[in-house]
């Protein structure tokens, strides 16, 4: 997995701790961890908790590009999607499909 500094770029100046914590133990230690999960698996655990709760902005929105950068196929984020919307809510999936759309646009 690239480097993430979206902490640090983002909140850097604001939140240094936050930023550290988020690029280097959350990014950096805990998806690196691809023998104990592959990246692919944890891009599907991370997308369906996000929209379990609720987040529905530029969050969901990486997720789902790196998800399909983890390999997830169109088909299957499409499958995914279906299923959740009885688990977590149907006007989530409507909200995850149209960020999803574009990103699988190709």
């Amino acid at each position: 997995m690239n480097k993430v500094t979206a902490g640090r770029d983002v909140l850097g100046e604001f939140a240094p701790k936050f930023a550290e914590l988020n690029d280097d133990v959350l990014f950096g230690e805990v998806w690196s961890r691809e023998k104990e999960l592959s990246a692919r698996d944890r891009s599907l655990v991370t997308v369906t908790a996000l929209l379990a709760s609720g987040i529905l902005d530029s969050s969901l929105q990486f997720h789902l590009q790196t998800a399909k950068t983890n390999g997830i196929t169109k088909e299957e984020i499409a499958e995914i999607l279906t299923h959740i919307a009885f688990y977590v809510g149907w006007p989530k999936a409507w909200a995850a499909f149209r960020l999803a759309k574009e990103i699988w646009k190709d």
